[in-house]
């Protein structure tokens, strides 16, 4: 069975595809059958011979995920792009983990708050007491006075 994949060559971090066509039991690197385009990931060039993909198609290439994609950017193949990756499954240890942790971070920042509204409830307290005083001491003051 062929498959159209991309197959990397570039620089090291300047990452460059080719798009080829190869068997499946072959390395992506190895020996393939043709190449049938580039596509520059950095700057999203991508350059396909779209006669010679659509011939391969016809005889039963199955393109990767990732140049399936490529192909309905550019109008090859008509339809829906696909997920081309998934993400790993955690286990439900880790799972246990990760709510732990985050009922742990949820429980320590209500404190906080709690603690911040209380300090502050606290400090309007002591202004509204010094207010009072202020104008206990200026009326005693205005009394000696006269």
């Amino acid at each position: 069975m062929l498959r159209i994949r991309l197959s990397r060559v570039g620089r090291k971090n300047m990452a460059q595809f080719r798009i080829t066509v190869a068997d499946v039991k072959r390395s992506p690197t190895g020996k393939f059958i043709e190449i049938i385009g580039n596509y520059n990931s950095h700057t999203k060039e991508k350059v396909f011979k779209k006669d010679r993909a659509e011939y391969w198609i016809s005889k039963g290439a199955q393109p990767s995920p990732t140049v399936y994609n490529l192909f309905v950017d550019t109008g090859i193949i008509k339809g829906d792009k696909v997920t081309s990756w998934r993400p790993k499954k955690k286990s439900q240890e880790e799972l246990e983990k990760i709510a732990k942790a985050e009922a742990e971070a949820k429980a320590k920042k209500d404190k906080l708050v709690a603690e911040a509204e209380v300090s502050k409830n606290e400090e309007k307290s002591d202004t509204i007491e010094e207010k009072k005083d202020k104008k206990v001491e200026t009326s005693e003051e205005k009394k000696e006075e006269k």
